[in-house]
């Protein structure tokens, strides 16, 4: 693949560079630095919606690393700058990011168990997204201590809602009405562990609450007015019946219902959260209108049943849209992934998945999102773990893919100038 080979030849020349070695010797130096910054962060809880003590503790960090124009967007994300030695107005930059929040509520216990004779740690979080986060502060500290200033921006972001119900609200807020949303070029977003997974295929999906209502009433007097509960057990049944593709792979789940009182009460409402993942956008948006129809036609009454007041309500709200997108296999951001990995003797694993990454990618701007390096397990669970060993060969691939990629964007935008000139 000629693409590939001029891009490992790009990544041979930039791995020989004294700035490079400086930047893997911090690297290689720091770890203990590392695990302690990581502790910190798993610390601080960080629910979707409650990153906001995690986001002052990032401003802080931006801050000591001597990055500039640091700041905290209308959402919560904290956003900083490393610059190049010049700037022109509203130049190209390349997003790193790695999100805040967890699926923890505040209140949840933390407190981090390190095993006496293993490098691994206990504690929510500590995986996703504590070993994203500290990702993003050793590549911004490596940079600045091997003195390495990019020939366009980077753009740092610690940002808020990539979990559940925030639904990328960050995210979506950097490419949809932040300041920035112009110059994304390139994004590259860190998700936990790893050194060989990449997500280069954006799983969309839809989520709902659907909720119906009614008068409601006592069980025996009452008796022949419309059940809501019930309503909502026909329309999930026929729900349950629908034939899904397996190509695009397609997949319904009802993981929340809810309604009612007691045993002797006709409820007045019943509501079940419901979620549509596909792999492809289409088939997700057609879906999700026959799941609708399902609803309209069991609750919404007939001609021959005129609507009244005892006429049970439908309401249904989007809670979730996660567009479905994918990188393209000859994107110049995945060459010099894989030339990385060449480089590195890592394996390229593209893999499918549900990240930040999904915004840019629905937005036709290359991105990718990828470990962070060591291991990790029990994810979203009170047992999740995280073992730091081989996160410095990840860090490496990091490093090397954003540096590679600066300088492609660069090259590309002298190009278009002089073209424009």
């Amino acid at each position: 693949m000629p693409a590939t080979s001029t891009a490992q030849r790009r990544i041979a020349r930039l791995a020989t560079l004294t700035a490079v070695h400086r930047a893997f010797h911090w690297l290689h130096l720091h770890q203990p630095q590392l695990r302690q910054w990581q502790l910190e962060i798993v610390r601080i809880p960080a629910p979707s919606f409650g990153e906001a003590a995690r986001a002052a503790w990032f401003f802080d960090r931006f801050g000591q690393l001597g990055l500039t124009n640091i700041h905290t967007d209308d959402v919560g994300n904290v956003l900083a700058e490393l610059p190049p030695e010049s700037l022109a107005v509203e130049a190209p930059c390349i997003l790193l990011s790695a999100h805040l929040d967890t699926v923890f509520p505040a209140d949840t216990p933390i407190d981090p168990i390190e095993e006496k004779d293993s490098p691994r740690i206990y504690a929510p979080g500590i995986c996703d997204n504590a070993a994203g986060l500290t990702g993003l502060l050793a590549i911004a500290a490596a940079l600045r201590y091997a003195n390495i200033t990019p020939p366009i921006p980077i753009l740092f972001a610690a940002n808020v809602g990539e979990e559940g119900e925030g639904d990328l609200r960050g995210m979506r807020h950097l490419f949809e009405r932040g300041p920035y949303r112009t110059r994304i070029a390139r994004a590259i977003a860190l998700e936990g562990s790893g050194s060989s997974a990449v997500v280069t295929r954006a799983l969309g999906s839809l989520r709902f609450r659907i909720t119906i209502t009614g008068p409601g009433g006592h069980s025996w007097t009452d008796a022949g007015t419309l059940n809501p509960i019930l309503l909502l057990s026909q329309a999930l049944t026929q729900i349950a019946a629908i034939e899904l593709p397996a190509s695009p792979l397609t997949t319904i789940n009802v993981g929340h219902i809810s309604g009612g009182t007691s045993i002797n009460s006709i409820p007045e409402s019943a509501t079940a959260l419901l979620d549509i993942r596909s792999t492809d956008a289409t088939q997700l948006i057609a879906t999700a209108a026959e799941v609708h129809q399902i609803f309209d036609e069991i609750v919404t009454p007939t001609a021959k049943q005129k609507a009244t007041t005892l006429s049970p309500k439908l309401h249904i709200e989007t809670i979730g849209n996660r567009p479905a997108a994918t990188l393209p296999d000859d994107s110049p951001l995945l060459h010099t992934l894989r030339a990385v990995d060449r480089h590195l003797t890592l394996r390229t694993e593209p893999r499918l998945g549900s990240t930040d990454a999904n915004i840019p990618l629905s937005r036709n701007i290359p991105a990718i999102a990828i470990g962070a390096g060591g291991q990790g397990g029990g994810i979203h669970t009170l047992q999740e773990w995280y073992d730091p060993t081989g996160r410095e060969a990840a860090l490496r691939r990091i490093l090397l893919t954003l540096l590679d990629t600066l300088d492609t964007i660069a090259i590309a935008q002298v190009t278009t100038n002089l073209h424009t000139s």
